[in-house]
């Protein structure tokens, strides 16, 4: 039986209501990172919000901020840094005065990470399904059977040949896009609604990139995950982003749409990233603007 308030909407109403954008998952607030061994601010006030089944690129040079604006969104701040202005929210929770505790609860199971050196990040003396199966006990306390039996769910699910030979393989074994998908496949272990992806497919050949792309771009379509892409390529921002930050220096000199961007730089750094990028076929992966 409707409820006399489920009577009273107007159809306006209603299709306001359904019309409501989803609350974001990831919002970051004028965030300020300073370095206090060197007594000042590396990151002046960054923003962004992200939604549920979207991806927001960050681009720039070497040294602009990337890394640790995305580091603070992880928790993993180096020894001397520190968020001193702004506010992190995920998940509608201000994150930034978390303990370790809270920490270690909240990273994996709500928000992950894969980075530009799976080898780094994998033992070596470990077979990599173990390696896959443990995230799954640690963090959602599976039995050893089930953590096995969702470890090759997994290896399945990242698009790798054979999962039950990969599992039982050591991570010297596999190739580095074998690795990447391996890494990709723990950091989504114990579904987080946030992946951060750090230079994730810089190291890899052109066709294993786009693999790993399309790889990304499935498991977002599919669970709505929602996607940072940290890049110094405008290519991999174009083929995979909704929104862009272009940084310089730890400020934002542009933000917007990946497209609108990136057809319409207004920044003269944002111009220069473009043109050295057409010589590598940018415009392959910028959709044609349509006529007025």
């Amino acid at each position: 039986m409707s409820t006399l308030s489920e009577k009273l909407q107007t159809p306006v109403e209603d299709t306001a209501r359904r019309a409501r954008p989803p609350a974001p998952v990831l919002s970051v607030r004028d965030v300020r990172i300073s370095d206090r061994a060197a007594g000042r601010e590396i990151v002046h006030g960054v923003s962004f919000d992200l939604t549920p089944g979207r991806t927001v690129g960050i681009v720039g040079e070497s040294g602009s901020g990337k890394t640790l604006t995305c580091r603070a969104a992880l928790g993993i701040l180096p020894a001397h840094f520190e968020v001193t202005g702004g506010s992190i929210e995920l998940d509608g929770r201000d994150i930034t005065g978390f303990s370790p505790a809270e920490w270690t609860s909240l990273r994996g199971s709500t928000i992950s990470a894969v980075f530009q050196d799976p080898a780094s990040y994998l033992n070596p003396s470990i077979r990599v399904g173990a390696q896959v199966a443990e995230v799954i006990r640690v963090k959602q306390k599976a039995g050893r059977r089930a953590a096995r039996r969702r470890a090759v769910e997994l290896l399945r699910a990242v698009h790798l040949r054979d999962p039950e030979l990969v599992c039982g393989q050591y991570p010297y074994e596999l190739s580095g896009g074998m690795l990447q998908r391996v890494l990709i496949a723990a950091a989504i272990a114990a579904g987080p609604r946030v992946l951060i992806a750090d230079e994730a497919t810089t190291a890899l050949d052109v066709t294993v990139q786009a693999e790993i792309l399309d790889l990304l771009a499935d498991l977002r379509e599919r669970t709505g995950l929602a996607l940072v892409v940290v890049s110094h390529d405008l290519a991999v921002v174009a083929q995979l982003c909704d929104e862009v930050l272009v940084l310089r220096q730890g400020e934002v000199v542009e933000q917007g749409p990946t497209q609108e961007v990136l057809h319409h730089p207004r920044h003269e750094y944002t111009r220069l990233l473009i043109a050295e990028h057409e010589q590598y076929g940018l415009d392959r992966f910028l959709a044609p603007e349509e006529d007025a």
